[in-house]
C-alpha cells in the first residue's frame, strides 16, 4: 500500500497492511521545535552508518522501509512553521523514518498573519539555531518576555524562557461585533494561489494523504472567544439569537471559502480538518442541549456541503472529555476524531471503540501526552502504546498519532519509542 492508500483504507474502515501513522500531518500532531531539534541530534548520533558523515551532508538513518536515507541535521536547521505553538516543520527524511502517511496543506500564514516565506536565521532561548519567517520581528520587553504587536497592541506574548506564545488578540466572540456591519474574512487571491501550488506539489511529490485545515473563519465555539473566552461564554449562554446570527455570518463566509478552495485544489486533498475544543479534561464545556441547539446546526451546514460536493472526509480536532457529545458530533458530519485524549474522563480506548468505532475513525489516542510520554521511560511508552493499539486497531478505522503536539520537554528516546512501536505493531 502507498501511504495515501493506507490512510484512505483506514478512514473507510477497511483492512490495512500496517498501522497508519501521522507525524506532522496537522498542527495538532506535530513536534515542538525544542523537542524536534533534540530528536534530530539523537537520530544523527544513533545512525548505524559505519563511516563518518561527509562534511556538510549529515548522516544516514533507516526509513520505514529499511533503506538508508540522508538525514540532513548537519546541513540544515529546523524551521518554525507555526510561531504560535513554536512547531517544527517535519522534514521528509524524518517523516519517512517514522512512517508518516500524511502531510499537511497549511495556510500561507499559519499564525499571527505572518506568511511562511523569506526564511531567516534565529535562535531559541536555549541557543538552538532555527529558521523563522522573514517578517517575524518579536520585541523583547525589559522583563525578557517576547511580544508581537499589531498596530501597536500586543497580540501575543512568550515569557522569558518559554516554549510558545500566549495569544491575546480578541476574536469576534469576545468583541461582540455589530453584525449589521461586520464581515468575516474570505480567502484572498494570494491564499488560493498558495493552496493551489501547495496542493499540486504535495500530490505530485509525495504518496501521502493530504490534510487541509480550512475550518470556518473562526472556530465556532472555543476559538471564537479568543482573547476573552469568559465574555464569549456569557454571550453564548445569554444571547442565543445573537449567537445564531453570528453563526449564520460565519458559515456564509465558510461556504464561500469552501467553494473557492474546492475549485482550487479539487481531489488533491483527501481530508478536511476543522478544529474546535468542546471539552475540558473532566467534562464538555457546554451541555449537550446547547451543543445541539446552537453549535451543531451551524457546523452541519458546512459539513453537509463538504459531503455532498466532495469526496473529502472530515476530521474534527477537539480535546477533552467528549463522550456525551460524540453522538451529536457524528450527526453533524464528523468522520474522524482527533486527538482522542484518552486520559480525559470517559475516554477509555476500549469503550470508545465499542460504542463509536463503527461510525467514527479515531486519530491519535496513542499515549498519555501529559504523563507517560513526558515523564515515563521508553519501556512504559511502549507498553501504553501497545495497549491502546490493541484497543483501537481491530477492524481498522484508526490512525496513529501523538495526543496533540509533542511538547518541548519530551525526550527523544520516548518519541522514538512512540513511533517505532506503531511501525513494528502487528
Amino acid at each position: 500500500m502507498t501511504s495515501r492508500e493506507r490512510i484512505l483504507a483506514a478512514i473507510s474502515h477497511e483492512p490495512v497492511d500496517r498501522v497508519p501513522i501521522d507525524l506532522g500531518g496537522t498542527r495538532q500532531s506535530g513536534v515542538s521545535v525544542f523537542a524536534y531539534a533534540k530528536l534530530r541530534e539523537h537520530l544523527a548520533r544513533s545512525s548505524r552508518r559505519e563511516e563518518a558523515p561527509i562534511r556538510g551532508q549529515g548522516s544516514k538513518v533507516r526509513d520505514q522501509t529499511g533503506n538508508q536515507s540522508l538525514f540532513t541535521s548537519a546541513a540544515t536547521v529546523p524551521r518554525v512553521f507555526d510561531l504560535f505553538q513554536m512547531l517544527a516543520e517535519i522534514e521528509p527524511d524524518v517523516a519517512s523514518r517514522f512512517g508518516s502517511d500524511c502531510v499537511a496543506l497549511n495556510r500561507r500564514a499559519v499564525a499571527f498573519g505572518i506568511p511562511n516565506e523569506s526564511w531567516k536565521p534565529w535562535r531559541l532561548h536555549d541557543g538552538t539555531a532555527v529558521e523563522v519567517p522573514g517578517s517575524f520581528f518579536p520585541e523583547r520587553l525589559p522583563s525578557g518576555d517576547l511580544v508581537l504587536r499589531r498596530n501597536g497592541a500586543i497580540i501575543a506574548q512568550m515569557p522569558e524562557g518559554g516554549f510558545y506564545f500566549d495569544r491575546s488578540e480578541k476574536y469576534p466572540g469576545a468583541l461582540h461585533p455589530d453584525l449589521a456591519s461586520w464581515e468575516p474574512p474570505r480567502l484572498s487571491a494570494a491564499d488560493l494561489e498558495h493552496f493551489r501550488a501547495e496542493a499540486e506539489r504535495l500530490h505530485r511529490t509525495t504518496d501521502q494523504a493530504v490534510i487541509a485545515a480550512l475550518g470556518p473563519p473562526y472556530e465556532l465555539f472555543n476559538g471564537l472567544g479568543q482573547g476573552g473566552f469568559e465574555d464569549w461564554m456569557v454571550t453564548f449562554a445569554s444571547e442565543p439569537d445573537y449567537v445564531r446570527q453570528l453563526y449564520r455570518k460565519l458559515t456564509d463566509a465558510w461556504l464561500e471559502n469552501l467553494e473557492a478552495f474546492q475549485a482550487t485544489v479539487g481531489d488533491r486533498v483527501q481530508i478536511l480538518q476543522i478544529a474546535d475544543d468542546f471539552g475540558t479534561q473532566n467534562a464538555p464545556f457546554l451541555s449537550t442541549r446547547a451543543f445541539r441547539e446552537l453549535v451543531l446546526p451551524a457546523y452541519r451546514r458546512g459539513l453537509d456541503w463538504v459531503h455532498q460536493r466532495t469526496p473529502w472526509k472530515v476530521m474534527l480536532h477537539s480535546d477533552g472529555a467528549l463522550v456525551p457529545l460524540l453522538p451529536s458530533i457524528i450527526e453533524m458530519g464528523v468522520d474522524i476524531l482527533n486527538p482522542v485524549q484518552t486520559t480525559a474522563a470517559g475516554m477509555d480506548p476500549r469503550r470508545l471503540k465499542a460504542e463509536f468505532g463503527e461510525r467514527l475513525v479515531f486519530w491519535g489516542g496513542s499515549c498519555d501526552c501529559q504523563g507517560t510520554l513526558t515523564r515515563g521511560t521508553p519501556e512504559q511508552v511502549v507498553a501504553e502504546v501497545c495497549a491502546h493499539l490493541d484497543a483501537f486497531m481491530p477492524g481498522s478505522g484508526y490512525v496513529f498519532a501523538s495526543v496533540h503536539n509533542i511538547q518541548a520537554n519530551v525526550p527523544p528516546e520516548n518519541i522514538m519509542a512512540l513511533f517505532d512501536t506503531a511501525l513494528n505493531y502487528r
